[in-house]
């Protein structure tokens, strides 16, 4: 932590790859002939349905699961991100809560060493760039998927906390705009949504030293 800490106060920021930063665990589906897991669930079960209907940031997923379907007894510890790995490329979500998901999802939770370095609100907006690096990076067979050897070998930037909360502070004012759909016309909103990502785009642009 002292020497990503120096680098930080040196460079502005310190570039680590994913697999450093993070713990990764899969998502899975309990057997649904089973009702054991489904019946009166009270875990959160995300899909892609979730971040299709409520966003990139959430709390609650539309599907439970009981207690008996967690493997292991472990959930997805909260302020993790689910990133879509298979089939449907290239869609996140912060899940503020602790969870499951199917296997559609690779999750990242910041181990523990990184816990007060990462503002994961920042690392979510950063995740947009990681989703089109995604894209582009497939194997191909029966459906797409990731190619996770070079995902986990990726390296992101971590900048200072003042920094990530800066970043974080502007874009939320931007997404709220955009996100605002009573006030202007689907073409205002349109420009709106451009800009924002233009400046999404240029607010995360780091480069590697």
């Amino acid at each position: 932590n002292g020497l990503i800490v120096l680098c930080q106060y040196v460079f502005g920021y310190v570039f680590l790859p994913i697999e450093n930063i993070f713990d990764f665990r899969n998502g899975y589906t309990p057997s649904k002939a089973n009702p054991k897991y489904w019946t009166d669930g009270t875990v959160d079960w995300f899909r892609m349905e979730d971040i299709r209907m409520n966003g990139h940031v959430l709390s609650s997923a539309l599907q439970k699961v009981t207690e008996a379907a967690v493997k292991g007894g472990k959930k997805i510890p909260a302020n993790s991100i689910a990133l879509s790995t298979s089939a449907t490329i290239g869609e996140h979500a912060l899940i503020t809560v602790e969870c499951l998901g199917n296997q559609r999802f690779s999750f990242f939770t910041p181990k523990a060493a990184f816990a007060d370095i990462i503002n994961m609100r920042f690392m979510n907006y950063y995740f947009y760039k990681v989703d089109e690096w995604c894209k582009g990076h497939l194997f191909q067979g029966n459906f797409n998927s990731v190619d996770m050897g070079a995902l986990k070998q990726l390296c992101i930037p971590i900048p200072t906390a003042s920094e990530q909360k800066r970043i974080v502070s502007i874009l939320d004012r931007f997404d709220a705009l955009c996100n605002d759909l009573t006030s202007g016309l689907p073409a205002e909103i349109e420009a709106r949504t451009k800009q924002y990502e233009y400046y999404r785009d240029k607010l995360l642009r780091f480069q590697q030293k």
